[in-house]
């Protein structure tokens, strides 16, 4: 019978001295499940580095409270309503491309008639284009008809989201 030696180097055998710190933390560390661990270390890293506040004023609007306008996904959207029938794309993009470029224009159509609904969106980039427009068309007169202009989007007095009750009897 022969007999039977282990050659196989053990693995700290080839460790230096950052695997062992390396191998020490992983120890020491433990795994959890869930949310809540360590929540106020994690909300004060939060409020520390800044990343609440990225918000600027380009992107949010001069205003802060309700009614100040609020950037769309894409950019800055005027209402525009009154907008006579018989008024084609090109009537309004040459009205309000002296303000800014717009990125985009959407002027829908009756299907019916052919004509104008009488509204429009306008998308801006910047805000201070769509700012701008906003002031000088506001009443202003297209094909003899005078327009109205507004933001699309605007905040609102909300603070956050609401729950909705049932009216249903409860269940016992």
């Amino acid at each position: 019978m022969a007999d039977f030696m282990d050659v196989a180097p053990h693995p700290e055998d080839y460790m230096d001295d950052e695997d062992t710190e390396l191998l020490r933390l992983k120890e020491s560390a433990s795994r959890r499940k869930g949310r809540g661990h360590d929540t106020q270390e994690m909300n004060e890293d939060l409020v520390n580095t800044g990343y609440e506040d990225i918000e600027d004023e380009e992107n949010t609007g001069s205003g802060v409270g309700p009614g100040a306008p609020q950037k769309s996904v894409e950019g800055w959207i005027l209402f525009v309503a009154g907008i006579h029938e018989e008024a084609t794309e090109e009537d309004v993009r040459d009205k309000f491309a002296d303000y800014g470029d717009i990125k985009n224009l959407q002027v829908p159509l009756d299907r019916r008639t052919g004509f104008l609904k009488g509204y429009a969106l306008v998308e801006y980039e910047r805000l201070k284009e769509a700012k701008a427009a906003l002031e000088a068309l506001h009443g202003a007169d297209l094909l003899g008809q005078d327009i109205s202009v507004e933001w699309c989007f605007v905040k609102s007095n909300k603070s956050g989201p609401r729950r909705r009750r049932s009216r249903s009897p409860r269940r016992r």
